[in-house]
């Protein structure tokens, strides 16, 4: 009886193989599982990126301001006869200068 109750339980782990540590065993699961997770949150941050975007291609199509905007801020140009005045910090080392010209001024004697 005792060699009987021994080979049961044998065979009762070699059929739990699989299921725990086979090719589709719950071990595996768990792992692509948290794949998934992760791929999900990767997807909707990737989503807002691209709804941003979106916005401000549709903006910068539709719209003057949107450029406008940029040129000021990223180009530093300004409109003409318009006067640039930049504040700088204590903490800056060297202001930013336009990139639009200056009106030349003739020599004073």
């Amino acid at each position: 009886m005792r060699l009987i109750t021994l080979a049961l339980a044998f065979l009762l782990l070699l059929i739990q193989y699989p299921l725990w540590l086979g090719k589709g065993g719950w071990l595996r699961v768990k792992d692509f599982e948290a794949q998934v997770d992760v791929a999900h949150k990767r997807n909707a941050e990737l989503l807002a990126r691209n709804a941003k975007l979106d916005s401000e291609v549709r903006d910068l199509k539709d719209g003057t301001g949107a450029v406008e905007e940029r040129a000021r801020y990223e180009l530093n140009m300004i409109k003409q006869n318009e006067i640039f005045i930049q504040i700088v910090g204590k903490d800056k080392a060297a202001p930013l200068a336009p990139l639009a010209p200056r009106p030349a001024t003739p020599p004073q004697q």
